[in-house]
């Protein structure tokens, strides 16, 4: 069996200019629908605000994919991951995590609840694989303006905490202000 080795580069995007941004950008609008993400005014800002970072993902020097991710205050939230499509289930979604978790010790994320539909369920055991726990099952993602729909979705991190009450207000403070 041949074992594959990963070379991957996080590279930090600090500009909506860097050329980067447009395939993810792009690719960001036909994965996540509509209630799921910023609208361009809204994820151009993303690159200017102190707690975000955007990160293209590469292997072998392709970008592979992205992460948007916010330095809360004890933990940091992942508010999109995506591997773009051509490759996707080469094993670089577990790669990625296995480098947060060098990386930082408390991670949230949301996702759609299993119950939804079978890609729901999928990625829900992807993030169970690779050692998330399901810490909230009524966390209520907010609004991302006031044309959209609040969506009911699962709040996951890779640690228990006692109670997640100052994750989700810490969430709603800053990443949905």
């Amino acid at each position: 069996m041949i074992q594959r080795l990963f070379f991957m580069e996080y590279l930090h995007i600090t500009s909506f200019d860097d050329y980067r941004v447009e395939e993810i950008y792009n690719s960001y609008c036909e994965t996540f629908p509509e209630d799921e993400r910023r609208n361009e005014q809204q994820f151009r800002q993303l690159f200017s605000h102190p707690r975000v970072k955007v990160f293209s993902v590469l292997e072998d020097l392709k970008n592979i994919g992205y992460l948007i991710t916010w330095e809360l205050t004890n933990f940091i939230f992942i508010e999109h991951f995506e591997i773009f499509s051509e490759f996707r289930s080469l094993k670089y979604g577990s790669e990625i995590i296995g480098h947060l978790y060098k990386n930082y010790s408390h991670i949230v994320l949301e996702a759609e609840p299993a119950d939804l539909d079978e890609t729901a369920a999928r990625r829900i055991s992807f993030y169970e694989r690779n050692g998330f726990i399901v810490i909230d099952e009524n966390y209520v993602q907010p609004c991302y303006a006031p044309d959209k729909n609040s969506l009911n979705l699962w709040l996951l991190a890779n640690w228990q905490p006692e109670k997640t009450d100052w994750i989700k207000e810490e969430i709603y403070d800053v990443v949905y202000c």
